[in-house]
């Protein structure tokens, strides 16, 4: 197995790991938790947002990775299995929100990343990020709950996660020109 592929497993893994982790977070860390509500944390001043925002703004970064190392078949396999675990781990109540969410906004930033791929990796990682944030805040909010409170936090929540892994992308990058593996 090259050093590549063994490189997108990893990310295939920790891609997968991301959807434990928001559902866990929702119900468990944050600075404020309600007793049957999810646990939010400040994303901006006076912006809250359930916990769970950081790990899918991850989980976006990560999806793109594995198909720059997998490719396109193995970014729609994880995306599928993705919405399988998401439904199975959301709390009965979300299910359908979480797997509907998790599903259109991964499939809005693989459209995305697509084709932008080739013109820069950053760039089609921050721009199909963006896509699938929203989508995933508009349609995870409207469908669990009927309102689009929580849009400001989900988004910033998200994006904070998003520009926080673009150092890392941008070295991948760099070090990928290095090798020849552009």
């Amino acid at each position: 197995m090259t050093a590549a592929r063994l490189e997108g497993f990893l990310c295939l893994g920790a891609f997968a790991l991301c959807i434990p982790a928001a559902n866990w977070l929702i119900g468990h860390a944050g600075t404020v938790c309600a007793p049957q509500g999810p646990c939010l944390i400040p994303v901006a001043p006076g912006v809250m947002a359930p916990s769970g925002v950081l790990m899918i703004g991850l989980a976006l970064v990560l999806r793109d990775l594995v198909q720059r190392r997998l490719g396109l078949r193995w970014a729609l396999a994880a995306i599928l299995a993705g919405t399988a675990l998401s439904a199975a781990l959301a709390p009965p109540a979300l299910v359908v929100a979480s797997a509907v969410a998790f599903l259109l906004s991964e499939l809005a930033d693989l459209a995305v990343y697509t084709p932008l791929q080739r013109r820069g990796l950053v760039l089609a990682v921050a721009a199909s990020s963006a896509a699938g944030l929203v989508a995933d805040s508009l349609l995870f909010l409207w469908l669990a709950f009927g309102s689009l409170d929580f849009l400001a936090g989900q988004v910033i929540g998200k994006a904070w996660m998003v520009l926080a892994a673009l150092p890392a992308v941008h070295w991948l990058r760099r070090r990928d020109e290095r090798l020849g593996l552009a």
